[in-house]
């Protein structure tokens, strides 16, 4: 257990999380997350995934035509590539929430995460919804409960929790250890919030501090079919909170959530920060940032404790001049604050360097600008290729 209360924490909000019988260890595998304020307001950002789950295309549905008030989330399967009865299962478990606790089905957000390409067993899953409707609480037990039932391959469950000095506050929760790569979302993730917020700009609050963080958490560059973030405020403090100051807010609690995730990414032994400084612009520095994130030499190379400073220039002469310009006699690359490249070669020896901590600092400064872009992503183990190797088996 723990004190933190995650959805929990803000005013006008319950939620539960139990063991429905989806998994088949008996661990918690249903949560679900109420809104009960007097100013309900929901905004959505999803995978942009071309095979995409019945969950997510229900739930864009329902934010299109009303507010959800509540979300339903499994884990133990995604119901993803399951053709019609998949939306159906999804489509039932909407009504039956809202019959259970007194909304329209279209106020009900569904997220599934799990296997892909299996049903999800609805007798179980139901009896799941009336267990944890029946148990609903504000309690940072009942809070923490939601944050564990979502985990899949997660080893710890992801909660966070901000009060502000003017009274309101913010909660969340995150699931997510591999195929952590962006598309508007990484993962499964529900932030709760009792500020009062206008409903015509939440979804592009939710959208700014999704992008410079979620969207900048690249584990292994494999996008899920299920990618969910989900804001829903309550109102409930009764406190206006500008819109700029809430947005800097909420991109502190997706920055927070999202290490998280790296810190717990499948079989990694290392969190790598990759910062690019002096870009001419931000699609220039992410880019680069992410072209060096996805190198599967550059990420062993870590692993191994190895300071291969060559691996880094080389991917980042991969990003396209149109995209990236630098002239690769200007760039320097540091790691773990010794300059191993400067001027395109030699730098400092790279015995300097110490990687045996987890934490690694990369730094790739491309000398063309004053853009700095920051991306989070973590080394490629022997433990990684394990687990998902024998995932389905």
């Amino acid at each position: 257990m723990t004190d933190t209360c995650s959805v929990t924490a803000p005013q006008g909000f319950r939620a539960q999380g139990v063991a429905a019988g989806i998994k088949s260890t008996g661990n918690r595998d249903l949560a679900l997350v109420v809104n009960e304020g007097p100013h309900p307001v929901s905004a959505g950002v999803f995978t942009s995934n071309r095979v995409v789950a019945a969950p997510v295309t229900l739930t864009r549905a329902h934010l299109s035509r009303a507010t959800l008030r509540a979300i339903v989330l499994n884990s133990g399967g995604a119901n993803a590539c399951t053709g019609q009865p998949g939306a159906e299962d999804a489509h039932t478990t909407a009504s039956y929430v809202g019959q259970v606790l007194g909304l329209d089905p279209t106020e009900v957000g569904v997220c599934s995460t799990g296997m892909i390409g299996t049903r999800l067993p609805m007798e179980a899953l139901i009896a799941g919804i009336d267990t944890a409707a029946a148990t609903l609480e504000s309690s940072a037990e009942a809070g923490f409960n939601a944050a564990d039932a979502i985990r899949t391959t997660d080893t710890v469950a992801k909660t966070y929790e901000y009060l502000d000095p003017a009274g309101w506050s913010i909660g969340g929760m995150a699931k997510g250890a591999g195929m952590l790569a962006p598309g508007l979302a990484t993962m499964l993730c529900v932030l709760t919030t009792d500020a009062i917020l206008p409903a015509e700009s939440a979804t592009e609050i939710l959208a700014e501090a999704v992008r410079t963080t979620f969207n900048r958490t690249d584990s292994d560059g494999c996008m899920s079919t299920n990618d969910s973030v989900i804001l829903l405020a309550s109102g409930a403090s009764g406190v206006r909170v500008d819109a700029g100051v809430f947005t800097e807010s909420l991109r502190d609690a997706c920055g927070a959530l999202a290490k998280q995730l790296i810190a717990d990414a499948e079989g990694a032994s290392h969190d790598i920060e990759i910062v690019v400084t002096n870009a001419s612009d931000e699609k220039a520095g992410e880019a680069v940032a992410r072209a060096v994130a996805r190198s599967n030499l550059f990420k062993t190379a870590v692993f191994g404790n190895d300071p291969n400073w060559g691996r880094i220039l080389s991917e980042v002469g991969t990003v396209p001049v149109d995209v990236a310009p630098y002239d690769p006699d200007h760039v320097n690359v540091s790691i773990n604050g010794v300059m191993v490249c400067r001027g395109g070669g030699l730098g400092e020896p790279r015995e300097l360097v110490d990687m045996t901590g987890r934490d690694v600092r990369i730094v790739i400064d491309l000398g063309a600008g004053n853009t700095e872009v920051t991306l989070w992503t973590n080394d490629l183990t022997h433990d990684y290729v394990h687990e998902n190797s024998a995932y389905s088996s």
